[in-house]
């Protein structure tokens, strides 16, 4: 066994009801006087009351799905305008890219308060979106210097949503298997991710108010971002971005969809992979495993519900082949990966 594994510095502080004291504390260490929060417009009670005890500045509730150029600009203009020296990002995915597109050219620290399960809090991954194309990328600068991770922020996140978020973080732990830098410590916090995701989804959807199933996700999608962001994006998340900045899908039922088919099309060329996923689901086969857990959430099946139509799919594959990676367990070829894209968009049983 030889590998390098490199963790990325940031302090975690997970624990229902805490969000606000937690907040103030960690704004207190990073010595901030002006602070700006980011929230949309929907969040701002939440946010305005996870920040009570926060020298607060401003607040920005401009979010944008897959963080338009034009919408990260303006949120830069608004940090310089008020002299902003810290950030606090109160919200789901698109909340945080956000503070990170302000962090990526200003250095700003992050205070990340998530309030699905995202992911992207625990990763210094960016991502920007120019006319019909999502640039990603890596840099220290957008890992927020601290999560804070409350449960019962999440008490409220409808049901549907917290499936495809969940699913999302799933896909993380998949994708983190087998993608360019995978090594044994990312495989293993995805086995822990998916099994805690596994126990805890389905809480969620049998009692949406419930601590304990709200818990065991966040948790769970916590060791996916770790194992995601040390591990990198796979064939999964390749296509993903893809569809995503091309054609303006959501982003957590576009993974949603996605998932089932990419773990189909790779686990018969990797057997590892096959027994860790389908141990941490506590089934037969990581296949079956995955169907079971999606059919007892009920979760989302057919890009074309998320707007996708039959002819944007050559476009997509001529778009997703020069991303994927070299190393991808199945060789992917213009027919296989068609084939993939068109079961994904009707719905289709994987295979």
């Amino acid at each position: 066994m030889r590998f390098e594994h490199e963790g990325l510095a940031q302090r975690v502080l997970f624990g229902s009801g805490e969000a606000a004291r937690a907040v103030a504390e960690e704004v207190e260490r990073l010595g901030s006087r002006r602070v700006m929060v980011v929230a949309g417009a929907s969040e701002r009670g939440l946010a305005e009351s996870v920040t009570a005890g926060v020298p607060v500045v401003v607040h920005h509730d401009e979010v944008v799905m897959h963080v338009p150029v034009e919408v990260a600009e303006r949120a830069r203009a608004v940090a310089a305008a008020h002299d902003v020296d810290a950030i606090v990002c109160v919200g789901g995915g698109s909340t945080t890219g956000l503070a990170k597109a302000v962090a990526l050219t200003t250095g700003l620290p992050i205070v990340a308060v998530p309030t699905t399960y995202a992911g992207s809090e625990a990763t210094n991954v960016w991502g920007l979106t120019e006319g019909a194309k999502k640039t990603t990328g890596v840099d220290g600068r957008v890992l927020p210097r601290a999560i804070v991770y409350d449960a019962s922020l999440m008490l409220g996140l409808p049901v549907a949503m917290s499936v495809a978020s969940g699913l999302n973080a799933l896909a993380h732990c998949v994708d983190s298997m087998w993608a360019p830098r995978a090594d044994p410590i990312d495989r293993a916090l995805a086995g822990e991710g998916i099994r805690a995701l596994r126990i805890g989804l389905p809480q969620v959807v049998a009692d949406p108010r419930g601590l304990e199933g709200r818990e065991y996700a966040l948790y769970g999608a916590y060791l996916a971002a770790v194992a995601f962001a040390s591990a990198g994006s796979g064939l999964h998340h390749k296509i993903c971005h893809v569809l995503g900045g091309r054609y303006d899908l959501p982003h957590a039922q576009t993974h949603a969809v996605v998932l089932p088919h990419v773990l189909a099309f790779n686990v018969p060329n990797a057997p590892e992979a096959e027994r860790r996923i389908a141990a941490a689901f506590d089934a037969a086969s990581a296949v079956e495993g995955l169907r079971r857990l999606r059919t007892e959430l009920d979760a989302p099946t057919a890009l074309r519900d998320y707007g996708l139509q039959e002819a944007d799919l050559p476009g997509a594959v001529e778009a997703i082949l020069p991303v994927v990676p070299a190393d991808n367990p199945t060789p992917v070829d213009p027919d296989n990966l068609a084939r993939l894209l068109h079961a994904a968009w009707e719905g289709a049983d994987p295979r």
